[in-house]
This record gives structure tokens, sequence and C-alpha cells, in this order.
């Protein structure tokens, strides 16, 4: 086989049938590539009489000084596909970044095999933030690739043990546990919850188990034909209002796992001449800026976004920098207004 001029990696990538990052990888001994293939690639370079480029490669492992803020597209009614919630991180986690020295990059996540790691392979950034993952059973396994290949990365998502890599995320199950307490001494005693109450949403689940030690506390069972599955949008909270109406369930108050979902079945009752909170006392759990303009307003769970970004960027760079990380929860704080207190 004959390259005119110098050969480079995209030839190499082309002949071995390959992309160019898998190249790299091999060439570097990378364990992310199997050996047939890595004999394959070194066959060819060898062929092509390839030579690394050392100066470039001990370019490619200096710190780029630039970190990766990936978000999970999240269905919405707009074309911003990101989680309102995440949008006010957003702002806490640039101004950390700038405040220790560091560029912001800023992206969606990709659910090619590979995508995690061409953001290291390629020095884009020294390390990933993910916002976001959608069905954690199913996102598990590209976190745990993250962790086999060595990329520096840290999530906002439930702290809970066993998880693969760093998590950062709130004290769900207090969370949960406070609000419900609260529309328990609003003497709510039928207590609706709309979310996930399953493995594969952690935070809803934890939200959840609060709710349930709650009412505990109170010497109340939650009654399971009160739980309707529910993700983070509006519509979602819309739709399991109106589940709740059409079976007949007696109910006199809604903890919804979000605020969007709290929204939107806000707007359910609205519609069906329900008063909230007079007839059905409403909360959320988030506190997004849209939580405090609805009418009435939203008594919700506070999420301190801007701790979490300054906590998220200082576990990346010390990780990136070799230190140990453990995974953190962080506390909350009830932000009530009138959607949950007759007044």
């Amino acid at each position: 086989m004959s390259i005119r001029g110098k050969a480079t990696s995209l030839d190499i990538a082309h002949l071995a049938g390959v992309s160019q990052p898998t190249v790299s990888r091999a060439l570097r001994g990378s364990p992310m590539v199997n050996e047939e293939t890595r004999q394959r690639i070194l066959a060819i370079a060898e062929q092509l009489n390839y030579k690394v480029d050392k100066n470039a490669s001990n370019l490619r492992t200096q710190h780029t000084g630039t970190l990766a803020l990936l978000f999970f597209e999240d269905p919405t009614p707009d074309d911003s596909a990101i989680n309102p919630f995440f949008l006010s991180m957003l702002g806490s986690i640039t101004r950390a970044c700038a405040s220790r020295g560091y560029d912001l990059l800023i992206s969606f996540q990709q659910l090619s095999n590979d995508w995690q790691a061409d953001y290291e392979d390629s020095k884009k950034a020294d390390g990933l933030i993910l916002l976001g993952y959608g069905d954690y059973l199913q996102s598990r396994s590209r976190l745990q690739r993250l962790v086999e290949q060595g990329t520096h990365f840290v999530r906002w998502g439930a702290a809970l043990p066993g998880q693969p890599g760093v998590s950062i995320g709130c004290d769900n199950f207090q969370g949960g546990c406070d609000i419900t307490s609260h529309l328990l001494q609003q003497g709510r005693r039928r207590i609706a919850f709309l979310g996930h109450a399953s493995n594969h949403y952690p935070e809803f689940l934890e939200r959840h188990r609060g709710y349930c030690a709650a009412l505990q506390g109170a010497g109340l069972a939650a009654d399971a034909d009160l739980q309707v599955d529910a993700v983070t949008t509006e519509q979602s909270g819309y739709e399991a209002v109106g589940a709740l109406l059409e079976q007949g369930c007696d109910f006199d108050a809604v903890f919804a796992a979000s605020d969007l979902i709290a929204i939107g079945a806000m707007k359910a009752l609205h519609e069906r001449g329900l008063r909230v909170p007079q007839d059905v006392s409403v909360v959320g759990f988030d506190d997004i800026p849209m939580a405090s303009f609805v009418n009435p307003g939203l008594s919700t769970v506070q999420q301190d976004t801007k701790l979490a970004g300054s906590i998220l960027v200082d576990s990346l760079i010390r990780l990136v920098s070799g230190e140990t990380v453990e995974s953190r929860t962080i506390p909350v704080r009830l932000t009530l207004r009138g959607s949950s207190r007759v007044v």
C-alpha cells in the first residue's frame, strides 16, 4: 500500500476501517481498543512508516484549561431541550469555572459508544460535568465505561452507594420528607405523589421514600393508587392529575417530584374547576424561576444551584489533579408559597 506524502492517522483509520480516535487510542496503548484491532492498526502504521509526533503527544497530555458541561436532551415545549433547573445551574457553573481560571465548553450528551472518551482523547476538555441522564438504568453502563477508561467526570444526581464515578446531589430524601410534612401540617391527608418511584429515576425514588417516611411518621400509610408515574415536563404532570381524576381517586394534595410536573398538575386542576390550594394543595421540587411566577406561587423544595455549581467544578478540578474525590449530598430547604397554604 502507498500513500502520497506523509502518512497521517486519518490514512490509517481509512485503511483499517476504524475511526481516527480509535487509531489514536490504539497507538498509545489504550485498553479501550481490543487486541485484534490494535494489531491491525499497528501493522498498517508500520507499512506506512507512520511515526507518532512525540511533541504533539506531549502537548495532548497537558491540561487544556477547559472543562466540558454536557446536558442531557430533555423533552421541552421549546427548542432548548434543556431542563429549566439545569439552566439555573449553568450560571453558577460558569462563574465557578471563571473564578478558577477555566474555560467552559457546553454541548449535549451524545449516545454513541465512545462520545465521552472523544472529549479527553481529542483534548477538547480536561474533564466532564454531566447534567441529566434520563433513565438511570440505561445510562449506568455508559457511566461505568467512563470509569473504566479513566475519564475525569462528575455528575449531578442522587449520591447513592455503588454508583459509578462521583455524584453530587441534593438531599432528595429529606426534601421529600420535609415538603410532605408541611402538607400534613396543613391538614392534608390524601396526598398524591406524581413521579416515578423506581430505580430508573433515583432522585424521584428518594423523594418518594421521604414522602412515605413523613406519612408513616403521621400514622398514615402510602396509598399505591395515589402514586402516578411522571417525567419532568408540564405535560406529564397535567396527564398524571387527569389520570387520578378519571380513576375517581380522592386526594386533597399533590406532591410533584419536580416543579414542572407541579405546574402541569396545577393547570389540570384549574381546568377541572378545582381551586389551588383551597381544594387541592400542590407542591413541587427544585424551585425553578417559574415557580414564583405561576398563580398561586408554587411551594417547593429549593436545591442550592449556586453551591451545587461550585462543588461540581471544584470536584472535577480535584479529579483532574489526581486527588481522591467522594460523592456528596448537599442540604435543601423549603420555599413556601400560596399553592400549599390556605389563608
